[in-house]
């Protein structure tokens, strides 16, 4: 084959690509919106503190404060020094990132759907109520910045498809620079070696950034239903296992996983981060309502004591 028909192949190849993408674009933005609307009618707006020039609320004088944001009127009156905190207008940065490894392309039969498929319509759902609160949202390890408007949305969604495709093997969050006081989302199932967990998890940390763990479960995987003569094929380069009698394996990989999610609840608790579980033969929108009111409590007032 020569050089222009080599191209010619490339560039229908991509274009293939592109149309098969866009074929589920729609699908999965609709599914997300749709899951994000019905969060939406239980979850009411809330003021929050920031440079705004709304008044909100005296709190009393922590180390740090500008000695110019003391209120000392409220400070005469009171045996402490208080400042004067105003209403948010500034909209802040959520990161959010979905593990794209090998272990996420699986459904058993007790699961509603694929972990991945899953994991992108929380994050696309996640990132449209964040949207409509005025939130500026990013992908984690993307060239782009956080920004807010529909076409961000879209944009995310296109790179989680791609991702799919791409079958990445990647299975931690990538190490990337973020500015203090970010909020950080990462959803997947983090059956990954607990010391990498934690490394990767404290570098985020300690930038000054908060963050949230939504760890994504099969059924199958913390059931362990299997019984009788079973192959077990690995998903990520491990070797298959014959069981002759998988229930007698049963005890052991509860015992085994319960101790991972331990494990795992344990750095995100000592790092202050928020951990969650969320099994997919359940409905999203409990685990979506209690991400996004989570990250609307960290962005709350503090109040004055």
């Amino acid at each position: 084959m020569n050089g222009a028909a080599a191209a010619g192949a490339t560039l229908h190849a991509r274009r293939q690509r592109a149309e098969h993408l866009a074929a589920f674009l729609p699908p999965l933005l609709v599914a997300a919106e749709r899951v994000a609307a019905t969060v939406e009618q239980g979850v009411h707006g809330r003021r929050r503190v920031g440079p705004g020039d709304a008044f909100w609320q005296f709190r009393r004088y922590s180390p740090g404060d500008a000695i110019s944001r003391i209120d000392w009127r409220q400070t005469a009156k009171r045996p402490h020094t208080f400042i004067r905190e105003n209403e948010w207008e500034a909209a802040e940065s959520v990161w959010l990132w979905r593990d794209p490894s090998p272990s996420m392309r699986w459904k058993s039969p007790l699961g509603q759907e694929r972990k991945d498929e899953r994991a992108d319509l929380l994050l696309l759902a996640l990132g449209s109520l964040l949207l409509r609160g005025g939130e500026r949202i990013a992908l984690l390890g993307s060239p782009e910045r956080p920004a807010h408007g529909r076409l961000v949305l879209e944009r995310m969604a296109e790179r989680l498809l791609r991702a799919r495709e791409d079958n990445a093997e990647a299975s931690l969050p990538p190490a990337q620079l973020l500015p203090r006081h970010a909020q950080v989302v990462l959803i997947g199932d983090f059956l990954y070696a607990l010391p990498d967990i934690a490394t990767r998890l404290r570098a985020l940390a300690d930038m000054g950034v908060k963050g949230t763990v939504l760890r994504l479960v099969d059924p199958a995987e913390e059931d362990f239903p299997y019984t009788g003569r079973t192959r077990f094929l690995g998903l990520e380069g491990e070797s298959p296992l014959l069981a002759p009698r998988a229930e007698s394996l049963s005890a052991e990989w509860r015992s085994i996983f319960a101790a991972h999610q331990h494990d795992l609840s344990d750095i995100c608790r000592r790092l202050g981060w928020r951990h969650l579980k969320h099994r997919t033969d359940t409905p999203p929108q409990a685990a979506l309502l209690t991400l996004f009111m989570g990250l609307q409590g960290d962005r709350g007032p503090r109040a004055a004591r």
